[in-house]
């Protein structure tokens, strides 16, 4: 039996008061005072907010877990100080955690990170430790661009970010390379910086030798990668150009996609592309897009509809749907093990 596993799920539906006490640390930031005291959450808020949402959707379209995160478009390292951004990357984090705990064969954690424009890495390095360590985390969300829109930190293939890769490497997690909320009004959040900053993480990629220096490191570019399933042709002539080698040694071994992109004809695409290898089941379900399509009467975002409906092997759809995530994510996998699975 293959185990249907989502690689990609943000809490979305998070308890009110959790949402409430960011306003009230931003606000409190503002005014120069120090944050109010973080409120006590009950576990059976918690329940309310998973069983009649990510639960029950995941149990409705037939997957089995999903690797859960803080949810992106509030993870905003550009609010405040690098203070304020540990502080919320810490609260975030924490409460993902109770939801792994609460539903541990369905959910397991990944972080975020306290990516503050103004800072390094170190605190980054810090929080994504503790999350792995403490919390039992297999991986973490890094933001490209923190500053929310600007995309004026250094590209993916940097030294600065060097010792967080290190600490990946050591710890052996991958990266889900995820931006946040946009500040730029000419860029909407999940219809245009998302699919442009995937897009952008890819080509600086491929400009660099990043896998050169960190050949175990995995990275997962979510949405399908953006536009480079569509450019495929594009990235593999700029590679050329550029005198980069061959995408499948350059980049392939090391770049994974997901299949959140919500329609037939675009999964059909992302299959017929990209090699079987690099692509991980994902819905980013309750996500982005969450209505229902008029063409089909589906949900946008019930993305193993699309799957189950590709002409491919059995053997292709265990990769896409279990065994490109454990090998990934191994701790994953060692987790899943020790379950008998």
């Amino acid at each position: 039996m293959t185990l249907v596993i989502d690689c990609h799920g943000h809490y979305t539906t998070a308890p009110p008061a959790h949402d409430a006490w960011r306003d009230a640390q931003v606000a409190a930031f503002g005014a120069g005072d120090g944050p109010p005291p973080y409120p006590a959450i009950r576990d059976d808020q918690i329940r309310e907010t998973i069983e009649a949402n990510q639960l029950k959707l995941l149990t409705e379209r037939g997957a089995d877990m999903t690797v859960f995160s803080p949810r992106a478009s509030t993870m905003a390292p550009h609010i405040g100080d690098e203070g304020v951004a540990t502080a919320w990357a810490r609260a975030s984090n924490d409460l993902i955690a109770r939801v792994c705990d609460l539903y541990p064969d369905t959910f397991v954690g990944v972080c975020m990170l306290p990516q503050s424009p103004r800072a390094d890495m170190a605190g980054s390095v810090a929080e994504l430790e503790r999350c792995v360590a403490t919390l039992g985390f297999i991986g973490c969300n890094l933001n490209p661009d923190p500053g929310g829109g600007g995309f004026s930190s250094p590209p993916l293939t940097d030294r600065f970010w060097y010792p967080f890769y290190e600490k990946m490497v050591e710890l052996d997690v991958p990266a889900m390379i995820h931006v946040s909320g946009s500040c730029n009004p000419a860029m909407h959040a999940t219809g245009a910086y998302y699919i442009a900053a995937d897009t952008i993480a890819f080509m600086q990629l491929l400009q660099g030798d990043l896998f050169r220096d960190f050949p175990t490191l995995r990275l997962i570019i979510p949405h399908g990668g953006g536009a480079v399933p569509y450019h495929w042709g594009r990235y593999r002539g700029l590679a050329d150009m550029l005198r980069r080698p061959n995408l499948s040694t350059h980049l392939m071994n090391n770049v994974f996609f997901d299949t959140c992109v919500y329609h037939q004809p675009g999964i059909d695409l992302l299959a017929d592309v990209i090699e079987t290898k690099n692509i991980l089941f994902g819905s980013e379900m309750v996500g982005a897009v969450r209505g229902l399509d008029p063409t089909t009467g589906q949900y946008f975002d019930d993305t193993k509809r699309y799957v189950d409906a590709l002409p491919i092997s059995d053997e292709q759809r265990h990769a896409i749907y279990e065994g490109n995530a454990r090998r990934v994510f191994p701790r994953l996998d060692a987790r899943l093990k020790e379950r008998g699975l």
